[in-house]
C-alpha cells in the first residue's frame, strides 16, 4: 500500500468527494507556477490528428471543467488534456450531493449536470494559453436550457462554444453522450448528429486558420450496431476520430451492495467497471474504421495492463480520469510504462 493508498483510504475516502475534488484543484492552482514549467516524464511521440502527442496517455475531461489547471498535469504525465465539458451558457449543474464514490469496484458515480463557467469565460482563460507540448482538447457540450428535440437550437448551442473555443484548442470534441443532461444521448441518434457534427465543423473552419481536429464521444451504452453506424458516420463527414468511451448507466456486476448503490443513485458510471464495454467498442470501432480514423480509448483504465489492453483493441491515444483519484499523483507514471 502506498502513501497516498493510506491517505485515500483513511482520510479522502471519509470526505465528500467533491469537496475532496476542490482541495485537489486549489493545490494544483497554488502550484502553478513550478508545475506549469515542469517537463512531460515518460516522452515516447505518437502522431495522431496532425499533432504530435508527447506520449499516449492523456487527462480526460470532468477534472479540470473550467481551464484554470489544465498546464499543471504534464507535470504528472499526462501528454494531453481535454477540459469541459463547456456549454454556451454558463450554468451551476445539478443539486449537491452529485459526486460519490464505490470504493469496492474502484469507481464513481457522478451526476454533475455540465456544471462550468460557460464558453466566453473558459475562452478567455484559454486566449491566455502558452502554448507547448502539452497537446489540449475542448470538449464542449449542450446547455442544459436548450431543448434536445430543436436542432436548429441545438446547433445554435454548439456553435457558440465553437466560435469561442475552437481558436484555442489542438482538437475540439463533440459530447452527446453525458447521462446527465436530459435528453442529450438522444442526439447520438445518426440523423441527429450527422447535421449537428457538420454545423460544428463549418464553424470550426469559420473562425480558425487550420482545420481543427474534431472528434465525436460515444457512450458505452449504445448496441453494437449504433457504434458502428457512428463509425461510418464519422468517416463520411471526415472527422478526425472517436472517443470512447463516456460513463454508463449500467450497474450491472458491481461489488459495491445494492442498497448502496440504490442510495447513491442515477448518474454516470466511470471507473473499472467499464473496462470490458469500453474495450469492445474499441474492438468494434478499428474494425470498422481502420487506420482511417484516430481513436481515444477512455474508460475503465485503471491498470498499467488494461491501457495496454486498450491500445492493442486499437486505441491510438488513451485516457483516464476516475483511475487518477484511486491512484494518486504517481499512477500516470505507472501508466506511461506500459505504454
Amino acid at each position: 500500500m502506498t502513501l497516498y493508498d493510506k491517505v485515500f483510504a483513511h482520510l479522502l475516502v471519509k470526505m465528500d468527494a467533491e469537496k475532496a475534488h476542490h482541495l485537489t484543484y486549489d493545490a494544483l492552482r497554488a502550484g502553478g507556477p513550478v508545475l506549469s514549467r515542469a517537463p512531460i516524464p515518460g516522452r515516447a511521440p505518437v502522431e495522431a490528428m496532425g499533432l504530435t502527442f508527447p506520449n499516449r496517455l492523456g487527462l480526460a475531461p470532468g477534472f479540470d471543467k473550467n481551464a484554470r489547471v489544465y498546464d499543471r498535469m504534464g507535470a504528472f504525465g499526462f501528454g494531453h488534456v481535454e477540459i469541459g465539458t463547456v456549454t454556451a451558457l454558463a450554468q451551476p449543474g445539478n443539486p449537491k450531493p452529485r459526486l460519490f464514490r464505490l470504493p469496492e469496484d474502484r469507481a464513481i458515480v457522478n451526476r454533475m449536470g455540465f456544471n462550468n463557467d460557460g464558453s466566453a469565460v473558459v475562452a478567455a482563460r484559454l486566449a491566455k494559453r502558452r502554448r507547448g507540448d502539452l497537446v489540449l482538447g475542448v470538449n464542449i457540450g449542450k446547455s442544459k436550457v436548450v431543448p434536445d428535440d430543436d436542432q436548429a437550437a441545438v446547433e445554435t448551442d454548439y456553435e457558440t462554444s465553437t466560435r469561442r473555443l475552437a481558436p484555442h484548442a489542438d482538437y475540439l470534441v463533440v459530447n452527446v453522450s453525458s447521462p446527465n443532461t436530459p435528453g442529450l444521448r438522444n442526439l447520438q441518434a445518426v440523423e441527429k448528429l450527422a447535421p449537428l457534427l457538420r454545423h460544428v465543423r463549418r464553424t470550426a473552419d469559420e473562425v480558425t486558420a487550420a482545420p481543427i481536429p474534431l472528434l465525436v464521444k460515444i457512450a458505452p451504452d449504445l448496441s453494437d450496431d449504433d457504434v458502428l453506424a457512428v463509425a461510418d458516420m464519422a468517416l463520411d463527414l471526415g472527422l478526425a476520430g472517436v472517443i470512447a468511451t463516456n460513463t454508463t448507466i449500467s450497474r450491472e456486476g458491481l461489488r459495491t451492495p445494492a442498497a448502496k448503490v440504490d442510495e447513491v443513485g442515477a448518474g454516470g458510471l466511470s471507473g473499472a467497471p467499464l473496462t470490458e464495454r469500453s474495450t469492445e467498442v474499441m474492438r468494434l470501432l478499428r474494425g470498422r474504421v481502420g487506420d482511417r480514423l484516430t481513436l481515444i480509448g477512455v474508460g475503465g483504465i485503471s491498470t498499467p495492463e488494461q491501457a495496454a489492453e486498450r491500445v492493442a483493441a486499437g486505441a491510438d491515444l488513451v485516457q483516464a480520469y476516475s483511475a487518477l483519484i484511486y491512484g494518486g499523483p504517481m499512477w500516470p507514471r505507472q501508466i506511461l510504462k506500459a505504454l
